[in-house]
């Protein structure tokens, strides 16, 4: 019988786990879902002290939460595996297991959310180009190519027109296509935002890669190729061969979506350069007019015919929730989030094969684990969401934004973990998204007390801002936050906090080395968690809602604002 934790009963499932990961923590598998409150029992540091903290959040509950999401039995957490339902399962366990209430359909703590699998057959793979220019392109050396979607073949074959940086964006009198009719063409886009003005240093969606695909499919084109450089993109070339050289995951297609792309991907600038040589055009030239208002498509001459076979699977994973009602305005939500999938069994490095993910993300899970054990219920309600397939592509976030539990309207506010603080206590935090809406000077308004600030984003160029879950939010119109440590940390010296930084991305960032270490300085831990959890509910209680600039991209759907106070 396939092993399924979901056919033991969350009371078993609760005891099973709970008892295993919490230790000498009282466990009741038969907590009341009613919404009332456990009582608070402190826990136990590493140095055996008890370790209370503002909101009753503890190191030992985080570091127990932490410990089993990272541990070899889960194997790395991917969706749909093993593995992924351990973690799910314990999930609503902890939840059941400190009186929060399910949060999804028909009375449950999970939402079904179904993912296809696609991977290319690279044998049947072929992209060439005929007509000004021949070619034959090197995969994955010269372009690297996927499905627009879950389909046993792909293909895509028309001319080669070059968009610029395909931005279509009427608030910034921006267009690059100019009415030019490119369906069934095969479209060649530049990375990221134009460097001119409107434009600023800080990216927003217009040049995201996603965007790029979302206008060329509005726009009816066939495939769409994105030129590579690592200074535009903010990660060299291999980043996206191993993130497209290997099967893709995508939600099913909505049908009210335009057609989809037959085909998708990226080309080396090095290699649509040449390409665009051999057809009499100069890359360096299509650059600098594409950086002009009044720039149009160019049509090269070129014909790209691009095709492989495909390997399609469809599966199910799921997306956890729980919710602590409000009082007196239970309709309305502050939804706190964090993905708990990571990658699962991949390619051995030094010997070891799973990829545990301890700061990405079981630490922002045992984090807002921690945060629903410890919050009581305020005026609007607030909802503890745990989603799937994060490193897919924010999947599980955006099939909850398009599928809600509850009305998107209702929604205040989204605070999201994507990597909790495993290094000790900070006097700054990082959010992304502080200057896209009200949320920002609210956060530093609310840290300001604690001698604490908000520090800019480190290289707001690179738009991380889109790349993590609370993104999902604000694409239906919900103000979002993702919050974490900043880089001051307490007693160290100066740069110590970037050179750790810098250290975990070189070293351990999507490496099996993301490991459990019992020298964690969870204090850090435990002071994001009890702000973040701080904040939500002064934004619970607020007279008011949360609002986007007038310079965003955003705005709530529908101007519920007012009906929503």
């Amino acid at each position: 019988m396939p092993f399924s934790l979901r056919t033991l009963g969350l009371a078993a499932a609760s005891s099973v786990l709970l008892s295993a990961a919490l230790g000498a923590q009282a466990v009741s598998p038969t907590t009341s879902l009613s919404g009332t409150r456990s009582g608070e029992s402190s826990s136990v540091s590493r140095s055996g002290q008890s370790t209370p903290f503002p909101k009753g959040i503890t190191t030992g509950e985080i570091d127990a939460h932490l410990k089993f999401l990272s541990s070899n039995l889960l194997e790395g957490r991917s969706p749909a595996t093993r593995g992924g339902q351990l973690a799910s399962a314990y999930i609503a366990a902890a939840l059941q297991n400190a009186g929060v209430a399910p949060g999804g359909p028909d009375h449950s703590y999970f939402q079904s959310v179904p993912i296809d699998i696609v991977g290319a057959d690279p044998t049947s793979l072929h992209v060439t180009a005929s007509g000004k220019a021949t070619a034959a392109l090197r995969y994955p050396d010269d372009v690297v190519v996927g499905a627009g979607s879950a389909v046993e073949s792909s293909a895509a074959r028309g001319e080669l027109v070059f968009v610029g940086y395909g931005v279509a964006a009427p608030e910034h009198q921006w267009d690059d296509y100019k009415g030019v009719d490119v369906r069934g063409k095969i479209l060649l886009v530049l990375v990221n935002d134009p460097p001119v003005a409107p434009f600023t240093k800080t990216m927003d969606y217009y040049g995201r890669w996603t965007y790029k695909y979302e206008e060329a499919e509005r726009r009816g084109a066939a495939g769409c190729l994105i030129v590579h450089t690592t200074e535009r993109a903010g990660y060299p070339w291999h980043t996206v061969v191993g993130s497209w050289a290997k099967e893709l995951r995508m939600l099913p297609r909505d049908p009210s979506l335009p057609p989809p792309l037959g085909v998708r991907g990226w080309i080396t600038d090095s290699a649509a350069s040449a390409l665009l040589a051999s057809a009499g055009l100069d890359m360096a030239q299509l650059r600098s007019q594409a950086s002009s208002h009044d720039f149009r498509p160019v049509a090269t001459g070129i014909t790209m015919d691009m095709g492989f076979a495909n390997h399609v699977r469809h599966m199910q994973s799921e997306n956890v929730i729980g919710v602590v009602k409000g009082t007196s305005l239970p309709d309305q939500y502050v939804v706190f989030s964090a993905h708990w999938d990571h990658l699962g069994i991949g390619p051995a490095v030094n010997g070891d094969s799973i990829y545990n993910g301890a700061e990405d993300n079981a630490s922002g899970v045992a984090d807002v684990l921690a945060m629903a054990r410890a919050a009581k219920s305020q005026r609007r309600s607030m909802m503890f969401l745990f989603v799937t397939a994060e490193e897919s592509g924010l999947l599980g976030s955006a099939w909850f934004a398009q599928h809600p539990t509850v009305p998107v309207t209702g929604i205040v506010a989204n605070l999201n973990i994507d990597g909790g603080n495993l290094l000790g206590r900070v006097s700054d935090l990082n959010a992304l998204g502080d200057r896209k809406s009200s949320l920002g000077p609210s956060l530093a308004k609310y840290v300001s007390p604690m001698g604490m600030h908000l520090t800019p984003e480190a290289h707001p160029e690179q738009g991380h801002f889109y790349r993590s879950d609370h993104f999902s939010f604000a694409k239906v119109g919900v103000p979002a936050l993702s919050i974490g440590a900043g880089t001051d940390f307490v007693g160290r010296p100066k740069n110590w906090g970037v050179e750790q930084e810098d250290d975990y991305t070189a070293h351990r960032y999507h490496q099996p080395s993301d490991e459990y270490r019992p020298d964690f300085d969870l204090s850090g831990a435990v002071q994001l968690s009890s702000i973040v959890l701080g904040f939500g509910e002064s934004l619970a209680n607020a007279p008011g809602l949360p609002t986007w600039n007038a310079d965003a991209e955003f705005h709530r759907a529908g101007s519920t604002s007012a009906a929503m106070q």
